[in-house]
């Protein structure tokens, strides 16, 4: 059994308000819990989005009510709601921006929005973006020219993480993240899923991509799930979502990772953990800690997952390491399986500390 520091993950998708039949705060905390996770970051493209005071108090008392692990919640960066975020801004993550096309509503179109949000939003909450290809390139020079640090959601591909090393040297204020289906599935594995269930945004890519991504582990700052839960029938249908669930499946295949000898325990707690704190300003969660069994092996099951999706793109994989029991500010939250807490436990984490 080995002990580990309560996780972070930046980037997920929990649904609420508005789309509860896929995820909500209850659901996708339980799962976090399952997965090492004692804190997640719950993205804005819910229904109604999250882009002001007002759609960011419903969230945060739906969360307040139903969370079981702690959480921070963004606001959204829209066409036309510089002003309102930035007002907001004490109580948000970060402001996230969705510059290239994804699911939900927030894809911002104009170059002046992102000016706007960058000369409003406030420098001590950070922002971060799904930015691709050209798009990378585009916001790597606002932050040049605006002169405030920036992070880029899931890089996937070798341009781009050779992009964001060469932001780097040269001094840009730039961090980023990669998913565990980018560092582990090529669009070779996506062609062995049923038609409709490899669909995620960013696509999944070559061995080549796959490759750098590994070849660049120090350039990346953090790893995050981008759980993003659909149903399987909305998977299976005609017009597939993007998106595949993650919270429980990240731990095993990155402590999968350690055994080959492709990470060390150090780069998980760097980069689930340290990293996470450092990006946005979070100070060490007090008595908090995952008890792991880091040799247990087991095949990844979607019926038996948490989440409510109940599928992964990792279905019948053999991996090793399981979270037997995670302690959150001192309380014993999940034990053998079983969440042990009422829904409600976990708080803001811009409220706590």
């Amino acid at each position: 059994m080995i002990r580990l520091p309560g996780l972070i993950d930046i980037h997920v998708h929990l649904r609420e308000p508005g789309e509860e039949y896929k995820e909500d705060f209850s659901t996708g905390t339980s799962a976090a819990l399952k997965g090492g996770f004692t804190a997640v970051l719950a993205m804005p493209n819910t229904n109604p989005p999250i882009l002001d005071a007002e759609t960011l108090r419903i969230a945060n008392d739906l969360a307040h009510a139903k969370a079981h692990c702690d959480y921070g919640i963004y606001l959204g960066g829209g066409e036309h709601n510089a002003v309102d975020a930035a007002s907001a801004a004490g109580q948000a993550a970060g402001l996230k921006l969705y510059l290239n096309a994804t699911y939900g509503p927030l894809l911002l179109e104009q170059l002046s929005s992102w000016m706007a949000h960058f000369e409003q939003w406030p420098q001590s909450r950070p922002i971060v973006a799904h930015a691709e290809d050209k798009t990378l390139a585009a916001y790597l020079m606002l932050s040049h020219l605006y002169r405030r640090p920036v992070h880029v959601c899931h890089v996937a591909r070798k341009h781009e993480i050779t992009l964001i090393r060469e932001a780097k040297s040269r001094g840009l204020p730039v961090t980023c993240e990669v998913t565990p289906h980018h560092l582990f599935l090529t669009e070779a594995d996506g062609k062995a899923l049923p038609r409709g269930r490899e669909r995620v945004s960013p696509a999944l890519g070559t061995e080549e991509d796959l490759k750098a991504l590994w070849d660049n582990l120090d350039v990346i700052d953090c790893i995050a799930s981008d759980h993003a839960p659909h149903t399987l029938a909305e998977k299976d249908s005609q017009e597939p979502p993007p998106g595949f669930p993650g919270l429980e499946s990240t731990l095993p295949l990155l402590l999968d990772a350690v055994q080959d000898g492709r990470l060390t325990m150090d780069d998980i707690i760097e980069k689930l953990v340290l990293n996470p704190r450092r990006l946005f300003s979070f100070p060490e969660q007090e008595e908090t800690w995952v008890e792991v069994d880091e040799t247990h092996r087991y095949e990844l099951k979607g019926s038996e997952m948490f989440t409510k999706a109940k599928w992964t793109p990792f279905e019948g994989r053999t991996v090793r390491g399981l979270v037997r029991r995670v302690v959150l500010r001192g309380e014993t939250v999940y034990q053998d399986g079983k969440v042990t807490i009422q829904g409600g436990f976990g708080r803001n984490i811009r409220d706590l500390y």
